[in-house]
């Protein structure tokens, strides 16, 4: 396995370099005081139903720590159903999380599986948070955390039972996604992401759609652009699920939460409208 790379060598756009920007100086509340609640730090949002009787409480100070601890169970939920389909996943197996963050869905699927897990991000911030948090948890021999670009990830070819994008595929086009992944992946394993994904029956992204693209500076693809590319760089789609009813759940506590950033609204209404799907889409290398 090649060692960390330079920046020059990951970083390949002025895009690119924007988003690494971006996710180096963010220090969203709405990331970090979730991940406080058990040290578990995510970045992707939730499914599921609110436990109401979860969230009552007799002041204002306490009822705030509940919401802050259903939406990280509700994330963390989320990470726990991607998990669910990732099929026979040995302890000598090895994993990527492409895309990793701050790196909760990697612990999860090592205490999970006990197995290796490499995660990537052009964000050297996130890197080193997740490294530390490795050494901490003492699985630093077992979960690794690479500054390294999810086009271009420097892995040895057929490495990988499994790899996943949990909602990051949007920082980049599909095609040369999936021909690395194609190359990475050993025959037979798996490919896994939920992501954010527009409706083409509207003929384009509309408005509530394009709030979102440009609150995240991202491109959300359509559908049927992930079942496309897959299908063209050898993989057999075996599961689209939406998730879309079990994920407004968590908007709306989102929306009236104190970690709240403004753009829970767009989400909602694009979800309720039919634009936007939340989708998990399941496919095997052959």
């Amino acid at each position: 396995m090649a060692g960390q790379q330079a920046a020059n060598e990951v970083i390949k756009s002025r895009y690119q370099q924007s988003i690494a920007d971006y996710w180096n100086k963010e220090h969203s509340p709405v990331n970090i005081r979730l991940g406080d609640v058990d040290g578990l730090y995510h970045h992707h949002y939730g499914i599921g139903d609110v436990n109401q009787a979860a969230l009552e409480a007799t002041d204002a100070n306490s009822r705030h720590e509940r919401i802050i601890a259903e939406l990280h169970r509700l994330e963390s939920a989320q990470a726990g159903f991607l998990l669910d389909h990732l099929g026979d996943i040995q302890p000598d197996d090895h994993l990527l999380d492409s895309g990793s963050g701050r790196g909760g869905t990697s612990f999860m699927a090592n205490r999970r599986f006990g197995c290796r897990v490499d995660g990537i991000s052009i964000s050297q911030k996130q890197v080193d948070f997740a490294n530390q948090q490795a050494v901490d948890r003492g699985v630093s021999n077992r979960v690794r955390f690479h500054f390294r670009n999810m086009l271009d990830t420097w892995f040895e070819d057929a490495r990988f039972k499994a790899v996943w994008n949990n909602e990051s595929t949007m920082y980049v086009d599909l095609p040369p996604l999936f021909k690395e992944y194609r190359r990475i992946i050993r025959p037979g394993g798996r490919y896994l992401t939920i992501t954010g994904a527009w409706n083409e029956e509207f003929g384009m992204p509309p408005e509530a759609v394009s709030l979102i693209n440009a609150r995240y500076g991202c491109n959300v693809h359509a559908r049927s652009e992930y079942l496309s590319a897959l299908d063209a760089h050898g993989f057999q789609v075996l599961q689209v699920e939406n998730l879309t009813e079990q994920t407004l759940p968590y908007w709306k506590l989102r929306a009236s939460s104190s970690v709240a950033t403004g753009v829970e609204e767009a989400f909602i209404t694009a979800y309720e409208e039919g634009s936007f799907f939340y989708l998990l889409i399941a496919a095997d290398r052959e």
